[in-house]
């Protein structure tokens, strides 16, 4: 006996075998159990996913010496002559090659007689959508009232090209594509019945590669066999496919949990060497990013037991923020692949830029970043592009040093209480923590929120020793004394602060000094000794035991630097008590997830408090809802605050306000950034 491709052999039999089409199988059994039976069906859905299988079976229901059945016998000899396309009631037409007014009316007049041996006449009129206009208008009275004994049964792969007359006198079902799922266990079926050994992860590229269509699926499955001198492995089905294989892809995650740029570069040589496609490796590497996102969120959405093993190193070291930026990065590098000099560049810079974005990577070209890895959630330092401005130091005494002039004053005394929550959410520019010192923590608060000083950040006093004059509250704006003319030749920095400055200097001389006292006990201030440079560094020191005792979660969380699913979990919870060593928190019923998904992150929790406090023994979480505030509202409420700020500041800056009148502008207050 010949060879049969899988596709033929395997093609299911009754609606018990039929894979991926439950909503089909469910109407069509329910309509045939309960015996109303339509007399027009139309099945569409993109190539190989069970029209023509769908309509046999019908046939064999309806026609079923049984008994009209929604599980016909199979053996009987009316669905063993539609198994072999040789039973006479059972016509199936080619739309595409049979398109014309004539075919119908052949098809039409054939109707009108008694099924031969059949209790149903059943035509399949195949890409129906092809038929011309004239055969359309042909069929439809038929269609509508055909003879009891007639079914007709339409499939079509572009239902929008049918006629709407003829889409009304039919019950339209749409067959969905095969998840990848799907595809790989119904492959894993038919290989352990031919006895073939196969890997899961080549049955899975050749899922992806059949992109829904279980016939392709099949069809690549007998060529994998056949490249494969009967076995179906990984490496022969990705050299067959000329796919990006799982090695090059975790390759790349490794390299971007590492910062390993070399390993990088040496993945995107390797695969230009084999002249593999880029643009699929983007694909899916967004396709593995999205996974791990889920492997975070929603565990259980990742039902492969090996896959959810495989990914959830990565789920641990990468944080939640930086695996949208980075499914973002490679779903936008797809588009910019046509774009680049060549897909080698426009590949190599994604890469490039999932490890310059990446928040736990040490700075670039040697600028100061964070001091480690871990996933800590920390914004990275950016290499210097001037040389750091100096900074004066305070005395030690811990005040601001005088402030020359009573305007010099009043303008300090103005921009103070404006500047306390800037400065201590960015630091100025060439302020560097002396070594053994600790960095000054992100996102500190303003003052008035009266939570403990984490930070105490100095700036340059304007106005002494400068250079440049103290620039009076009422005095007039340096661009409001030039003529227009004048200010059409100059910069923007110059046309804005006047000739000459630049606007690194605008930013210092701008800045005051901004000293956020603390309001409870426990924080202290060290200040580091001046280095006979004029910039003297401040550093801050944090009582961590004093933070616990008094129950700023808040401070305490930042002061912790965790990362990943940890410092998910941190940040939504709501601090409770302090009870003999066991830290109570409060997680709320929506986040109820972050603990589910992973039960063990309150121990992990604890003993990261444990490590700075060792009277601190466990840390308790229960689920309820929260009665005060998460640090993630109080950050979320610190950044809804800096922007409405930053809106108030430039709707009252005078150049703005000059644009609005003059231009009839407007200010897009959701594209402002705060600093």
């Amino acid at each position: 006996m010949s060879y049969q491709v899988l596709a033929r052999k395997w093609r299911p039999k009754s609606f018990g075998t039929l894979v991926g089409q439950e909503h089909v199988v469910r109407a069509l059994s329910h309509a045939l159990a309960t015996g109303r039976l339509h007399h027009a069906w139309l099945f569409t859905g993109t190539r190989g996913v069970g029209k023509t299988t769908i309509s046999r079976i019908l046939a064999k229901a309806l026609n079923c010496e049984t008994g009209v059945t929604a599980e016909p016998c199979g053996v009987c000899s009316a669905c063993a002559a539609i198994d072999s396309d040789r039973f006479p009631d059972y016509v199936e037409m080619d739309a595409a090659s049979n398109r014309g007014v004539d075919d119908m009316a052949a098809l039409l007049d054939q109707a009108v007689y008694a099924p031969v041996q059949g209790r149903y006449k059943v035509y399949m009129i195949d890409e129906v959508h092809m038929l011309t206009g004239h055969a359309f208008n042909a069929m439809l009275k038929t269609l509508e009232e055909p003879p009891e004994h007639v079914k007709f049964i339409l499939a079509t792969t572009d239902p929008q090209k049918i006629p709407v007359t003829v889409l009304s006198r039919c019950l339209q079902f749409n067959l969905k594509q095969m998840p990848p799922g799907h595809i790989v266990d119904h492959l894993s079926r038919i290989l352990a019945a031919e006895s073939i050994a196969f890997e899961a992860p080549a049955l899975r590229h050749i899922a992806r590669a059949a992109s829904g269509s279980m016939r392709d699926a099949l069809s690549l499955l007998d060529q994998a066999i056949a490249h494969g001198a009967g076995r179906v492995e990984e490496l022969q089905v990705t050299h067959m496919l000329g796919t990006v294989g799982d090695d090059h892809l975790f390759a790349v995650l490794d390299g971007v949990r590492d910062g390993d740029v070399a390993a990088l570069l040496g993945v995107a040589d390797d695969m230009e060497v084999r002249s593999l496609s880029f643009d699929a490796a983007l694909q899916t590497l967004a396709s593995l990013f999205h996974r791990i996102a889920l492997l975070q969120f929603a565990p259980g959405a990742v039902v492969d037991e090996s896959e959810r093993m495989r990914l959830a190193p990565y789920a641990e070291a990468f944080d939640a923020e930086f695996l949208q930026l980075a499914y973002q990065i490679a779903i936008h590098g797809r588009d910019e692949l046509s774009l680049a000099p060549d897909d080698y560049a426009g590949f190599t810079m994604c890469l490039l830029r999932l490890v310059a974005f990446r928040p736990d990577q040490a700075a670039a070209l040697g600028g100061q970043g964070s001091a480690g890895r871990g996933g800590d959630g920390r914004a990275r330092g950016l290499p210097a592009l001037a040389a750091p401005v100096p900074t004066r130091s305070l005395p030690s005494g811990g005040e601001p040093p005088p402030v020359a002039g009573a305007e010099d004053a009043k303008r300090l005394s103005a921009t103070k209480g404006a500047m306390a929550g800037e400065v201590a959410h960015r630091p100025m520019g060439g302020m560097v923590p002396e070594h053994g010192a600790r960095p000054a923590v992100k996102g500190a608060s303003p003052v008035a929120r009266a939570e403990p000083a984490i930070v105490r950040e100095v700036a340059r006093s304007a106005g002494e020793g400068d250079g440049y004059p103290a620039a009076s509250a009422d005095s007039v704006p340096p661009w409001m004394d030039l003529p227009p003319e004048a200010q059409e030749g100059l910069p923007v920095a110059a046309a804005r602060f006047g000739p000459g400055v630049g606007v690194a200097h605008v930013e210092e001389t701008a800045a005051t000094v901004a000293v956020a006292e603390p309001v409870r006990g426990g924080t202290d201030s060290v200040l580091a000794p001046d280095d006979g440079r004029g910039g003297g560094d401040v550093a801050a020191i944090v009582d961590f035991a004093a933070l616990v005792a008094v129950g700023d979660w808040h401070a305490v969380v930042r002061e912790l630097g965790l990362g990943g699913m940890l410092r998910e979990l941190a940040q939504h919870c709501e601090w409770v008590a302090l009870v003999e060593g066991r830290i109570t928190l409060r997680l709320a019923p929506t986040h109820r997830h972050l603990l589910s998904m992973n039960p063990d992150l309150a121990e992990r929790l604890g003993e990261q408090v444990g490590k700075r406090i060792a009277a601190v023994r466990r840390v308790v979480i229960e689920v309820g809802e929260i009665a005060g505030e998460t640090p993630a509202q109080r950050d979320a409420a610190d950044r809804r605050a800096r922007h409405v700020g930053a809106v108030a500041a430039l709707e009252s800056d005078p150049f703005v306000r000059e644009l609005i009148e003059r231009f009839d502008a407007t200010l897009v207050e959701a594209s402002v950034k705060p600093l």
